[in-house]
């Protein structure tokens, strides 16, 4: 005898019927992005660094008061041109931080040369088909016994400016990144030091 009433499937053939939630989901092009950058923290790490992290530059922050430090309590104030006055304003660096999405911070203690480091990472992060790297060393720039304030650089290659003395502030880029930074209170304190490369 025939029927017309139609047979429900079971559960579980509705179940194997389902497209699976679990399937692996394409990468955006901002975790690419991140990933081809993993390479480099290692080779911060082979050039001298304790250690780097891939940061948003949006927790890389500025602030007025950073160039205080530098005006007020360095030597090193207007002797380089990789010293306040004649480094980028913080409002100047924050606007090329907002133009970048990602950044590499490089931290090391007394025994690294963070300059060397970043420039260098710098130099193969641009090699690598990221065509805007530019990278901020720390501390004053010893490249030149004179700085040549009235001319060209003679180091333009290696010369980078300090983070701090673009209007960085150096405390709290770092705390945000979960990397340790005090004040140092005495020179046996522990030190440590940080530069930054932007990469796009």
């Amino acid at each position: 005898m025939k029927t017309n009433k139609r047979t429900e499937p079971s559960v579980m053939s509705r179940i194997r019927r389902r497209p699976s939630t679990l399937a692996p989901q394409p990468p955006t092009p901002d975790t690419q992005h991140r990933s081809g950058l993993e390479v480099f923290l290692q080779r911060a790490v082979e050039l001298g660094a304790k250690e780097a992290k891939l940061v948003p530059t949006s927790q890389v922050f500025t602030a007025d008061w950073v160039r205080l430090k530098c005006q007020y309590g360095c030597g090193a104030y207007a002797s380089s041109r990789n010293c306040p006055p004649y480094s980028p304003t913080p409002e100047r660096t924050r606007r090329i931080l907002d133009e970048f999405k990602t950044a590499i911070l490089v931290h090391g203690d007394k025994t690294a040369d963070i300059r060397k480091i970043v420039v260098a990472m710098e130099r193969e992060v641009f090699l690598a088909g990221y065509y805007r790297a530019f990278a901020y060393a720390c501390g004053p720039c010893h490249l030149c016994k004179e700085c040549n304030l009235g001319g060209a650089c003679r180091h333009e290659d290696d010369a980078r400016p300090a983070m701090e003395a673009c209007g960085i502030d150096v405390f709290a880029t770092a705390r945000a990144a979960g990397f340790p930074i005090e004040v140092v209170a005495s020179r046996d304190g522990e030190q440590n030091y940080y530069g930054l490369v932007l990469v796009e």
